[in-house]
C-alpha cells in the first residue's frame, strides 16, 4: 500500500510534531543496472537490531548522521527540537524492514527524506493536531484533499504526571492519496490503530501509577497554585515517549507495528478488472453469500440465546436433535450452500453426451432449459453430484436448485436437480408428467460396445443410463434455439472443452439480456399480449420453447437488478418521462 503511516506529538513548546514515520519504498532497478554498485554492497554491513534488518544504504541517507544531513534534511533543526519532540538519538539509523515477497522495504525514521513527503506529513501533522479533531479531542477523522493527501487521523492522550492536566496529546495518522482506498480500509484501519493506541496507553497508566504513588503531584501542586506555570514546568516541560512508557524497544515494537499495518491493509483489498457491469450470475452468487452470512449470524444468536436461558439437554436428545439437523441439511441444500465433489465422474457437457447418446442428451438437456424437475436415481454419490455439476453450467444460477441426494422425493417446487437412491419410490403423477425427466443408473456387464465413446474413463463403463419422461421431445422438434446452438458447439470437436464454457457464458449472458428485457416490458411496464408478442417477434423467441425458457429464466435475475428497476420506476422523473 503506497501509504504513510506517522506518530505526531502535540509539544507544550513548540506546538504539532512528527515523531516518527514508517514509509514504503519499492523495489528499485535490477541489481548492478545503472546504480554503479558493486554487486554485494547493497547486503553488506548488514546487522538485525531488534529483529530489524539495519542496512548500511539507510545509514548513508540517514538526516540524523552527521552536521551535512542536518542541514540538508527537511526537518526541524536540533536547536527547535526537545524530548518530546526527538524520537530517534542522533546518529540513529533508523529502521528498515525487507518484504522478500514482494521486493518492498518498509522504513522508519522520524521525518520523510523527500521534500515533498515532509510537507505533506507535516501538514497532516498539524491538522490532526488542531483543527481537524473528534469532540472530545480523541477519536478518528477523516479529511484531506487531492493536492496534499488524504489522512485517517486517530488522536488519543498518554498519562503524564508532569504534563498539564497529567496528560499529553498524541496522534497516529496514515496519509494516502487514493481516496477510495483509504475510505474503504477504515474498518481495517481503526481496530489495528487502536490496538497500538491501547497499548501505548496501558504502559504510560502503569508508569502513571508508578509515579503517582511515589510522589503525588496534585498534591504538590496546589501547595505550589501561585507560582508562575512556566517557572513551575521549568525541566519538565518535554518528557520523551520512551520515558512516558518506560519502554526502551517502542520505536522499535512501533516499525514492526507500522510495517505490517501496511502490508495488511495494502494485501487485504485487491483491485480487479471489469469489463462492463457485473453478470446476473455474479449478482446472485453475491446475493447468496449474503444471506448465508446472514443466516449464519442469526444462527450463531439463537445458539448464544438458547444456551443462556434453557437448561443443558440430555445425551439422547442431543443426538436426536443432531440427527435432524444433519439430515434438514442435506435435503435443503441448494447451488448457493451445496459444495461439489472433486472427484468427477462427468468431464464436460461433451463427455456426457458420448456418454447418454445424442437422442436421451437431447431430452435431458431440454428439461434443464425448460425448468423441469430432473431425477437422478444411482447408488453412486459422486456420480449423480458430478452429473449435477455439469448440467447447472447451462442455467443462470438463479435459476439452478440442488439437493444432492436424498432419501425421499423433493416436490418439483423445492427443487429442480434431485439426486435419489434406487429404493426410492417416486410418485406415479411425476413419473408420467411432461414437467419432469428421470435418469436411472444400473449397474451393466463390461462390453466392448458399451465402453465405445468413454475409454478414458473407466468408472463409466460398469454404468447403463436410462432416460425417460412423461412427454419425450421429438427428435424433429426444433426446441429452443439455445439448446441448438449449444449442441452445434458440443458437435464442433474443433473447439476445446474451455471455449465450449466460454459459449456457454456468452449464450447465458445473451439469453439473460432478453429476459431482462421482457421483465421491463411485461413486469415493470405491464405492456398488453399484443406489445409483448411484437417485442418476442424482436427478441427472435416467439417460438413456444423459447417463451417457456424465457419465463423459467425470469426467475433467475437477481434482486437487486428487479429492486434497481422498481426504484426507477417510482422515481418522478421515470414517471414524467413515461407521461
Amino acid at each position: 500500500m503506497n501509504a504513510i503511516v506517522a506518530l505526531c506529538h502535540f509539544c507544550e513548546l513548540h506546538g504539532p510534531r512528527t515523531l516518527f514515520c514508517t514509509e514504503v519504498l519499492h523495489a528499485p532497478l535490477p541489481q548492478g543496472a545503472g546504480s554503479g554498485d558493486s554487486p554485494g554492497q547493497g547486503e553488506q554491513a548488514e546487522e538485525e537490531e531488534g529483529g530489524i534488518q539495519m542496512s548500511s544504504r539507510v545509514r548513508a541517507h540517514s538526516p540524523a548522521e552527521g552536521a551535512s544531513a542536518e542541514s540538508s534534511s527537511p526537518g526541524p533543526k536540533k536547536s527547535d527540537m526537545c524530548e518530546g519532540c526527538r524520537s530517534l538519538a542522533a546518529g540513529h539509523p533508523g529502521y528498515i524492514s525487507h518484504d522478500k515477497e514482494t521486493s518492498i522495504k518498509y522504513v522508519s525514521h522520524q521525518h520523510p527524506n523527500h521534500p515533498q513527503l515532509f510537507s505533506i506529513v507535516r501538514q497532516a501533522c498539524v491538522r490532526s493536531l488542531s483543527c481537524e479533531v473528534c469532540p472530545g479531542r480523541e477519536g478518528p477523522i477523516f479529511f484531506g484533499d487531492e493536492q496534499h493527501g488524504f489522512v485517517f487521523s486517530h488522536t488519543f492522550f498518554i498519562k503524564d504526571s508532569l504534563a498539564r492536566g497529567f496528560q499529553r496529546w498524541y496522534s497516529i495518522i496514515a496519509i494516502m492519496m487514493d481516496r477510495i482506498y483509504l475510505i474503504n480500509s477504515w474498518p481495517f484501519l481503526l481496530g489495528k490503530i487502536r490496538g497500538i493506541i491501547d497499548e501505548l496507553q496501558g504502559k504510560a497508566l502503569k508508569v502513571f501509577e508508578a509515579e503517582q504513588f511515589g510522589c503525588p503531584q496534585r498534591a504538590q501542586r496546589m501547595n505550589t497554585a501561585f507560582t508562575p506555570f512556566l517557572h513551575q514546568r521549568n525541566g519538565n516541560a518535554a518528557r520523551s515517549l520512551t520515558s512516558l512508557t518506560s519502554d526502551d524497544n517502542l520505536w522499535a515494537c512501533l516499525h514492526t507495528s507500522f510495517a505490517w499495518l501496511l502490508k495488511a491493509c495494502g494485501s487485504r483489498l485487491t483491485e480487479k478488472l471489469l469489463e462492463g457491469a457485473p453478470t446476473e450470475d455474479t449478482l446472485v452468487q453475491m446475493e447468496k453469500l449474503a444471506d448465508l452470512e446472514e443466516e449464519s449470524e442469526s444462527w450463531d444468536n439463537s445458539e448464544a440465546e438458547e444456551e443462556e436461558k434453557a437448561p443443558a439437554l440430555s445425551e439422547s436428545t442431543e443426538g436426536r436433535e443432531l440427527t435432524k439437523c444433519l439430515t434438514d441439511s442435506s435435503l435443503l441444500s441448494d447451488c448457493g450452500s451445496w459444495q461439489p465433489r472433486k472427484l468427477s465422474v462427468f468431464k464436460s457437457l461433451r463427455h456426457m453426451r458420448q456418454v447418454l447418446g445424442v437422442p436421451s442428451f437431447r431430452m435431458l438437456a431440454w428439461h434443464v432449459l425448460m425448468g423441469n424437475q430432473v431425477i437422478w436415481k444411482s447408488r453412486d454419490v459422486d456420480l449423480v453430484q458430478s452429473a449435477f455439476e455439469v448440467l447447472r453450467t447451462m442455467l443462470p444460477v438463479g435459476c439452478v436448485r440442488i439437493i444432492p441426494y436424498s432419501s425421499q422425493y423433493e416436490e418439483a417446487y423445492r427443487c429442480n436437480f434431485l439426486g435419489l437412491s434406487p429404493h426410492v419410490q417416486i410418485p406415479a403423477h411425476v413419473l408420467s408428467s411432461e414437467f419432469a425427466v428421470v435418469v436411472e443408473v444400473h449397474t451393466a456387464v463390461r462390453s466392448p460396445l458399451h465402453a465405445v465413446g468413454c475409454e478414458d474413463d473407466q468408472s463409466l463403463s460398469k454404468y447403463e443410463f436410462t432416460v425417460t419422461s412423461g412427454s419425450p421431445v421429438a427428435a424433429d422438434r426444433v426446441g429452443p434455439t439455445i439448446l441448438n446452438k449449444i449442441e452445434a458447439a458440443l458437435t464442433n470437436q474443433n473447439l476445446s472443452v474451455d471455449v465450449v464454457d466460454q459459449c456457454l457464458v456468452c449464450l447465458k449472458e445473451e439469453w439473460m439480456n432478453k429476459v431482462k428485457v421482457l421483465f421491463k416490458f411485461t413486469k415493470v411496464d405491464s405492456r398488453p399480449k399484443e406489445d409483448t408478442q411484437k417485442l418476442l417477434s424482436v427478441l427472435g423467441a416467439s417460438e413456444e420453447d423459447n417463451v417457456k425458457l424465457l419465463k423459467f429464466w425470469m426467475t433467475g435475475l437477481s434482486k437487486t437488478y428487479k429492486s434497481h428497476l422498481m426504484s426507477t420506476v417510482r422515481s418522478p422523473v421515470a414517471s414524467e418521462s413515461r407521461n
